[in-house]
C-alpha cells in the first residue's frame, strides 16, 4: 500500500473514508458531509478498528462545529456536545471514540476566549493533529517492531491490525509494513477471522497491494 495511504481523513470540507464493507472487491470512497453520516459510518461498520473510529470521530465533531450555525462560542460548544453524544452511542464499548471525543470536548472548552470563527479553525487543526499522531506512532511502532522480524521469517496474522483499522500504516501490520519496506524477505500467512472475514477481505487486501507475499488460510484449506 503507497505510503500515503489514509483510511480517513479531511478533504474539500467533508471526511473522506474508504468503505471497508465494499472490500476487497470494490475499492469506494465516501465523502461524509454531516456528523449524522460520520456516526453513521462508525455504526455499519464501514470504519472500523480502534484508531481508525476515534480520528474518524475528531473529525466528525470537526465537522459538526464547521457546520454549526452557532453565533456564540457557547453555542457551538453545545452543538458540539449534541454531536458527540451521537458520535458516542455507535460503538459503546470503543475506547479511541470516547478518547478521541473527549480530547476535542476538552480542547474547544480550553480555547473559548477565541472568536467562533477562529475556533472552528483550530478545532478543525485539532482533529487533523489526531490523524497525524495516529500516523506517526504508527510509524515508530513499525519501526520498533521490524526489528524482531528476521529476513525469510513467516508471520501468522488474526483480524486485522493495519492501514485500514487506523489513520494510516498500521500497528501489528505497520510492524510487517516497515520490515518489508527495510529489505527483509517475510511470508505472512493470514487466517480469514470469522464471522467479518477481516482477515480475508482486509488484511489481504493490504498486504497484496504491498505486493507482500501472503496465502490465506480459509475454511476450505484447513478442512
Amino acid at each position: 500500500m503507497p505510503e500515503e495511504f489514509r483510511t480517513v481523513y479531511w478533504h474539500d470540507g467533508c471526511v473522506r473514508l474508504i468503505d471497508q464493507t465494499k472490500l476487497p472487491l470494490i475499492e469506494e470512497w465516501l465523502d461524509l458531509n454531516d456528523y449524522h453520516q460520520v456516526a453513521e459510518a462508525i455504526k455499519s461498520m464501514q470504519v472500523r478498528g480502534a484508531p481508525a473510529i476515534g480520528v474518524t470521530a475528531a473529525l466528525g465533531l470537526a465537522l459538526a462545529a464547521r457546520s454549526s450555525s452557532a453565533t456564540t462560542v457557547e453555542e457551538l460548544i453545545s452543538d458540539m456536545n449534541v454531536a458527540a453524544e451521537e458520535l458516542k452511542a455507535t460503538r459503546p464499548t470503543a475506547v479511541n471514540l470516547f478518547w478521541a471525543i473527549r480530547r476535542m470536548l476538552d480542547f474547544a472548552n480550553s480555547h473559548q476566549s477565541l472568536s467562533v470563527t477562529k475556533l472552528k479553525e483550530v478545532i478543525l487543526g485539532e482533529a487533523i493533529a489526531v490523524q497525524a499522531r495516529d500516523i506517526a506512532c504508527n510509524r515508530s511502532l513499525g519501526q520498533f517492531g521490524a526489528g524482531l522480524i528476521q529476513n525469510n521469517d513467516s508471520i501468522l496474522t488474526h483480524c486485522n491490525a493495519g492501514a485500514l483499522a487506523c489513520a494510516g500504516y498500521g500497528t501489528a501490520l505497520g510492524v510487517i509494513r516497515a520490515a518489508w519496506e527495510s529489505g527483509k524477505k517475510i511470508h505472512v500467512y493470514i487466517d480469514e477471522t470469522r464471522p467479518l472475514l477481516q482477515g480475508a477481505r482486509l488484511t489481504a487486501w493490504e498486504l497484496q497491494r504491498e505486493g507482500i507475499p501472503i496465502t490465506l488460510i480459509d475454511r476450505k484449506s484447513v478442512a
